[in-house]
């Protein structure tokens, strides 16, 4: 086998084994889950990934299975590192998410308040303002 064709099949093997986890993750970021969820999601698709890529590879012989197991490792790192990035990522998003749902709560409680507040005093002027009116009525 020529060292053409060696790279060719290590370049392909690479794009289709990243492309893969790439499309997955995606899919897995965009789809409405917990962060348990997502995290769990992630973790067993880049297994299923790994396993399936594992299996094709172990069918090919001689040098281009030594050139695929190669390129395989190098892969499995770069998914590595693309999984850790994606959970990383999706507990930022999740983070920050708890805090707008918080920071939303304590302004609808103040909010919440404030209008009783105001409905309390509206009360309080609206019976003075009858008082005074049948005081006046009286005289």
């Amino acid at each position: 086998m020529s060292n053409k064709e060696s790279n060719y099949l290590r370049g392909f093997a690479a794009g289709a084994l990243i492309g893969g986890l790439a499309g997955a993750l995606t899919a897995l970021l965009f789809a409405p889950k917990s962060g348990k969820e997502l995290r769990q999601d992630i973790s067993e698709k880049s297994s299923e990934i790994y396993d399936n890529a594992s299996e094709y590879f172990e069918n090919i012989e001689g040098t281009v299975g030594a050139v695929v197991s190669s390129t395989m490792n190098e892969g499995k790192v770069k998914a590595q590192s693309i999984v850790d990035s994606a959970r990383r990522q999706a507990e930022n998003i999740l983070e920050n998410a708890e805090k707008v749902v918080s920071d939303a709560k304590s302004k609808a409680y103040s909010l919440k308040d404030t209008v009783e507040n105001k409905l309390e005093n509206f009360k309080d002027a609206t019976k003075a303002g009858a008082e005074a009116f049948k005081t006046e009525m009286k005289s």
